[in-house]
């Protein structure tokens, strides 16, 4: 039936997609991109929250900070920050000089001026000055095109050598998108289909085939891109993974098929045979991935959390597309036959040998794991922007320079309300100027702290008194537009503390301590990027566990249902845990922080692993039915599907090592984890758990090993002594020529 179908309408199947295939293009190339740190954490949290009303009423706290040396002179600075206010994602801009000239207006004297200038607006040896534009809810919105537009007129300007330093949140976020863009990433995604194309054909023997199943793969990649774009959502900077790992579940699947059509030939519905038995470990293993990938919903992590439903729904539509397009491939295209003495013997042979030795292959195998998963105490969560950016780049190289000259543009605000106590609420404005300088006063005391600024900054530190009083205020009523430090009808004054990194994680660190400082204070609160960050951390390292273990427990009942065996289910779930303590561990004495990449990591990892422990107890539960030899089932199971396990995990994880050529630091990381997690679960599935099934067998795997010996060369004629291969010594019929000679 199938096979009839598949012959007569494989080209028009093929055809469907082909013309399909312009539509989910064009939605999966214009998909929007949104990489906003304080779009990191869910809506409802309280750091989000609190950081939301602190916009509200002060807008964003966003600013560029560019740095340059003051030799150009005042006049072309002025000119500099004139063209850069007038652009339309600029709020304010302000210069050393436009900044002295409000404090003049408010009675500071010069020496006052000097010290209160110094770290942000002019560098301690005063050869730096920095000019700060603020941006705009229409800036904030477009950051990539207000920094572009800020770099256009310090090239009109002719400020365009390294002594013109651009820095700050926007300027970071504007080039992760960059970095984690669609275009960027073309390229490590062809680098990928390239590495991809070059496996399959080796293994193929044909550009014709090969070709047209990676075209199957793009359009696994556009279809699940469109879907999450329908969806609603957005592409970010852990999104951009997504499309090599759809590609490498595609092949997977494709190849797996491809193994199953020539294992079924002589059957009398070839298709039908090849589906029937292919369906229900490819099935499995695709839940399982699926599971995996969904167990990352569990994040508080947004971008974490859509990669896990995009990543989950990726792998369904990839299983879709091979099961229904890859027979359609094989009808137009089919594959070139197998000669007689086929690349798998290297295969038989060494598994062979490994099951003898199953005893002490577990015992080695048990005892590097425990001391490697030892290291997994000492795993620790660590998340900075600015790590995102590769050494080499211009942004990195400018954010470090303005660190050194002048400040860090990392920034924890305090919001100072005075509406909380009644008494406070009928304080006048003098009163609570003073109120505020005196915190600011103590929050700049702390170590962390580089500079700070609020409305009493622009005033005297000793306010003058009556008519010299009047007319100071009616000067500052009269820039009252200029104000950012005052909101609510000055219910709310803010204080902006740039923060230092001489410590590590210096940044929440402070922030925690100065909550803590003023925590008998009700009417003074924290917020800012800082607890963000802290509170992403949190989420990263709780995360990393709750999924992990999450993906653990459903795949393992996946496994129990699936195979209705729940020993061989245990038996093969300990070797695709393995992988994840041999590799986590090793990260965890190397001391290196739990990030973005290897949260990620870690579940999918144990998804995709157990693929192959599907395919070999799907396929041993079947012999073991049949042949009753528990010893003989193993054996038949290693030889028949350990090849396609190997192919199969061979290129995905050189497919996911391609990740490793991106720029954006996360996406590199997750490559190198993803690829060594599922090289070393070739150890688990094709070692390990052989080993572990035939721990008890190892005397009747010997005779049998030795009977593959002594047949090896000789003639062997008539039916019954394929059977006697077969049944007694448990030989795939992979060991046997067509003439009847034994391999």
């Amino acid at each position: 039936m199938l096979s009839r179908f598949y012959q007569r309408f494989g080209l028009r199947v093929l055809l469907l997609a082909a013309l399909t295939f312009p539509f989910f293009y064009y939605h999966g190339e214009t998909i929007s991109s949104n990489n906003d740190i304080e779009a990191w954490l869910p809506e409802n949290s309280d750091v989000r929250v609190e950081y939301e009303e602190f916009k509200t009423r002060f807008g964003a706290e966003e600013v560029i900070l560019i740095g340059m040396n003051r030799s150009l002179g005042v006049s072309l600075i002025e000119s500099l920050c004139g063209r850069i206010e007038r652009l339309p994602g600029i709020r304010h801009c302000w210069s050393p000089d436009r900044l002295s000239e409000v404090m003049r207006e408010h009675s500071v004297t010069q020496p006052d001026i000097q010290r209160r200038l110094e770290g942000m607006f002019v560098s301690k040896d005063g050869e730096r000055v920095g000019v700060v534009a603020m941006l705009s809810e229409a800036g904030i919105i477009d950051r990539a095109g207000t920094v572009a537009g800020i770099r256009q007129v310090l090239e009109y300007c002719q400020l365009t050598h390294s002594g013109i330093n651009i820095a700050g949140a926007p300027v970071v976020i504007a080039e992760l998108n960059r970095l984690g863009g669609r275009e960027n990433n073309k390229i490590f995604f062809m680098i990928s289909l390239a590495i991809s194309a070059s496996l399959l054909f080796y293994q193929l023997q044909d550009w014709r085939l090969t070709g047209m199943i990676l075209g199957l793969t793009v359009l696994a990649i556009e279809v699940s891109v469109t879907v999450l774009k329908l969806s609603g959502g957005e592409m970010n900077f852990v999104l951009d993974a997504l499309p090599v790992m759809v590609m490498v579940f595609t092949l997977e699947v494709s190849v797996h098929l491809l193994n199953y059509w020539q294992n079924t030939e002589g059957e009398p519905d070839r298709f039908d045979a090849m589906l029937r038995h292919a369906f229900k470990p490819c099935f499995l293993a695709t839940f399982t991935t699926a599971i995996g990938l969904w167990s990352l919903c569990f994040s508080q992590f947004i971008p974490v959390r859509q990669f896990g439903w995009a990543g989950s729904m990726g792998s369904i539509v990839a299983l879709v597309i091979g099961m229904v397009f890859t027979p359609a491939v094989i009808a137009v295209c089919p594959p070139r036959r197998r000669e007689a003495a086929n690349d798998s013997d290297w295969f038989h042979k060494a598994s062979g040998w490994m099951l003898v030795r199953s005893r002490p292959i577990v015992a080695v195998g048990v005892v590097a794991v425990f001391g490697l998963a030892i290291g997994l105490t000492s795993l620790r969560a660590y998340i900075d922007p600015l790590a995102f950016l590769p050494p080499d780049s211009i942004v990195l190289r400018d954010m470090l320079r303005i660190r050194a000259d002048l400040t860090n543009t990392d920034t924890v605000e305090a919001t100072v309300d005075f509406g909380r106590d009644p008494m406070m609420a009928a304080w006048p404005f003098v009163k609570r100027l003073e109120y505020v300088r005196g915190v600011e006063n103590r929050i700049a005391k702390h170590p962390a702290v580089a500079h700070t600024m609020s409305l009493a900054s622009l005033f005297p530190t000793k306010m003058p008194e009556g008519f010299e009083l009047t007319q100071l205020l009616n000067r500052a009523t009269k820039r009252q537009q200029d104000n950012d430090f005052l909101a609510g009808g000055e219910q709310y004054w803010r204080i902006s503390a740039n923060i230092t990194k001489t410590r590590k994680q210096s940044q929440q660190r402070t922030f925690a301590e100065l909550s803590q400082e003023f925590a008998d204070v009700p009417n003074i609160r924290f917020t800012g990027i800082a607890p963000l960050i802290d509170k992403a951390q949190h989420d990263i390292y709780s995360g990393f566990w709750s999924s992990f273990m999450s993906a653990f427990w459903m795949i393992m009942l996946v496994m129990v249902v699936s195979l209705r065996w729940p020993m061989a289910s245990i038996i093969g779930m300990l070797p695709n845990v393995a992988p994840i303590a041999v590799v986590f561990g090793f990260m965890g004495w190397m001391n290196l922080p739990v990030d973005i990449g290897m949260m990620m990591s870690g579940s999918i990892s144990l998804g995709i692993a157990v693929d192959g422990a599907f395919h070999l107890l799907v396929r041993y539960r079947e012999v073991l039915t049949e042949k009753k030899d528990k010893a003989q089932a193993i054996r038949i199971a290693l030889q028949e599907t350990g090849p396609p396990i190997l192919q199969a995990t061979l290129i995905m994880s050189i497919g996911m090592l391609a990740l490793t050529f991106s720029s954006f630091g996360p996406t590199a990381l997750f490559g190198w984890l993803m690829c060594a997690t599922l090289l070393t679960s070739l150890l688990g599935d094709l070692v390990l758990l052989p080993c572990l099934l035939g721990f008890f067998h190892t005397q009747r795997l010997a005779e049998l090993e030795q009977a593959a010996q002594r047949c090896n060369g000789e003639k062997l004629k008539g039916p019954y002594f394929l059977r006697l291969l077969r049944n007694r010594y448990g030989l795939s019929t992979h060991h046997i020529h067509d003439d009847g000679k034994a391999k």
